[in-house]
């Protein structure tokens, strides 16, 4: 099967899985167990929502 779908221009992906990481890890650096699951849980929850 052919993708037909063109790239967009200038993204690169692991710059983009860099900057992602970073932003969550910095997000949950001072939180604890209990609070990331809770926020993975609803996260997850939307996800499925779609």
């Amino acid at each position: 099967m052919k993708n037909n779908q063109t790239a967009i221009e200038g993204f690169k992906a692991i710059d983009f899985m860099r900057e992602t990481r970073d932003k969550i890890s910095k997000e949950i650096a001072t939180m604890s167990f209990e609070e990331i699951k809770k926020i993975d849980k609803s996260r997850k929850i939307k996800i499925s929502l779609r």
